[in-house]
């Protein structure tokens, strides 16, 4: 298998899409308590003995990673578990993920190439997975257009400073930011939201804005939407998702779009 591919995956289906759009099959290893939806893993491995997994995918012929999937930061360490590699780099990987996701993402792509390790993005295993930009579904008013320039903006300033993804906006108001807890987390927001302090919808109903951050690696956690997301937009009384052409990952487009259309939402994959 010199030369092979593994995917490192993490929490819900975008590892299973990215291993069944592959040509090649490649190996999966998983994080034990994050593993994916619809796959085994073929290694599952502690960040407590990180280097001994590092030098297991050298062994198995990996030359390169990809990454997908949610992993949240862990709740403690298992300091009898931490063997005298990992030892080594452990406290330098542990004070990147205090100082935010980006700087954790960055340790972690340099320690995969330090030991050899070429990481690649998921657009690398199935190009198709992040749309050029289009109308996907349903129709965008001057309105829309306006709310996803004012997200747009907004998503950018919460890049600067490590914070999130994803905004929603209606009609020039910020209802909710991406934080911490996620998008699905940020929707529940918007949905439980007394309807005294939204707009009124018939004058434009919002969206659901998503982006990769300023100077974000790519190769590593882009922005995701799937047919999940167009059900909680729903729920949360938004007209539509917009999201950054070429820098977002769309799971399961035929489906996806089908559940934006269902339910009256717009599908946008926005130029920058």
């Amino acid at each position: 298998m010199t030369g092979g591919t593994a995917l490192i995956a993490g929490r819900g289906t975008l590892p299973a899409t990215l291993v069944n759009a592959a040509t090649d099959r490649p190996l999966v290893a998983a994080m034990q308590e994050f593993h994916p939806e619809g796959l085994i893993p073929d290694l599952t491995f502690r960040l407590e003995r990180l280097m001994p997994f590092l030098a297991a995918l050298q062994d198995a012929g990996i030359a390169r990673v990809v990454f997908a999937g949610a992993v949240t930061r862990p709740g403690g360490i298992e300091a009898g578990l931490v063997d005298p590699a990992t030892a080594v780099i452990l406290p330098a990987l542990l004070k990147a993920m205090q100082a935010g996701d980006d700087a954790t993402l960055r340790a972690v792509i340099a320690l995969f190439e330090a030991n050899g390790l070429a990481v690649a993005s998921p657009a690398e295993l199935a190009p198709g997975l992040m749309p050029d930009a289009d109308l996907l579904s349903g129709a965008v008013t001057a309105q829309d257009e306006a709310d996803a320039t004012r997200a747009a903006a907004i998503v950018d300033a919460l890049g600067q400073v490590d914070v999130g993804q994803g905004a929603v906006v209606q009609q020039g108001l910020c209802l909710a930011v991406e934080a911490l807890p996620g998008t699905d987390a940020m929707l529940g927001t918007v949905t439980a939201m007394n309807v005294t302090l939204r707009p009124d919808p018939a004058r434009g109903r919002g969206l659901l804005y998503k982006a990769p951050k300023p100077g974000q690696d790519r190769r590593i956690d882009l922005p995701t939407i799937g047919p999940a997301t167009a059900v909680a937009v729903a729920r949360a009384g938004l007209g539509g998702i917009a999201f950054q052409a070429g820098g977002t990952i769309l799971l399961n487009r035929a489906t996806t779009i089908a559940a934006c259309e269902s339910a009256g939402l717009f599908l946008w994959s926005r130029a920058p």
